[in-house]
């Protein structure tokens, strides 16, 4: 099955400011994550028949162009079951029908299937284009850098999860919600998962050095500098030590951590 790329300018982020909007299959065809119209996606779309619309997930980045591009190609809006409230006020449209983990769309000889990434997300999702195939990750790894999974709609525990289950998959290539195509997933998967891993002993380390404000945290855990990028830095911080709080490994009320107590 034909996946074709499309970066659109988009309200996000991103380093790129940009996201990539897919559409997979020709006749008939799936439209993924139109984040915004281009000329080129524009293009695309009247050279297909598109029959669907979907999202990985219902952040404003990932679906601005979905009632446009519905309303044009008459396509079928999906939307992620007891996740439509939220899908309807992010894109301004009812969903048509809905999916869950394991639906899978035929098109022609091919299919697509949904599969169940959250993390970055509660409402994300992972497409895998054919049997075996490649995977639509959405906002799952980026090839260079890595993602933002803040609290509160950010879960690390999940996330982290999310990433062992698609090094598990070991799809031929992932292709994410911002930036090129990942070529090499296994590695891409690994490297996401050592940031996370280091982060979280940084975390633990600034706890044990008598760390127990969120900004002291934050002080203790990014060596970087955080000008324009501490509002994201702080809710992966608090993702973070709410996945350490689950895991019984230090305590955090929501205003201040401290060492695990006997």
């Amino acid at each position: 099955m034909d996946v074709v790329r499309r970066p659109v300018s988009a309200p996000t982020r991103a380093p790129e400011g940009e996201t990539n909007a897919y559409v997979l299959g020709t006749d008939p065809a799936i439209l993924v994550d139109p984040a915004n119209r281009s000329d080129e996606l524009d293009r695309l779309v009247r050279d297909r028949e598109i029959a669907h619309v979907l999202v990985t997930h219902a952040h404003p980045d990932h679906v601005g162009a979905v009632e446009a591009y519905a309303r044009e190609t008459g396509a079928a809006v999906w939307a992620r079951g007891g996740r439509t409230d939220r899908f309807r006020e992010a894109t301004g449209r009812r969903p048509d029908r809905r999916f869950s983990s394991g639906t899978t769309i035929t098109l022609g000889e091919s299919s697509v299937r949904v599969l169940e990434t959250p993390g970055h997300a509660s409402d994300h999702v992972a497409l895998e284009v054919g049997r075996n195939g490649p995977i639509l990750c959405g906002d799952c790894a980026v090839r260079d850098g890595s993602v933002v999974v803040g609290a509160p709609d950010g879960d690390m525990r999940a996330y982290v999860s999310t990433l062992r289950r698609l090094w598990a998959i070991d799809p031929p290539a992932l292709y994410p919600g911002h930036g090129p195509v990942i070529e090499r997933p296994r590695a891409t998967l690994e490297r996401h998962l050592s940031h996370r891993h280091d982060r979280e002993r940084r975390i633990e380390a600034a706890v044990d050095d008598g760390a127990t404000t969120l900004e002291g945290i934050l002080e203790g855990a990014y060596e970087k500098e955080l000008a324009g990028v501490r509002d994201l830095a702080r809710a992966t911080v608090i993702a973070h030590l709410e996945k350490l709080v689950v895991e019984d490994r230090l305590e955090w009320d929501g205003e201040r951590a401290g060492p695990v107590r006997d």
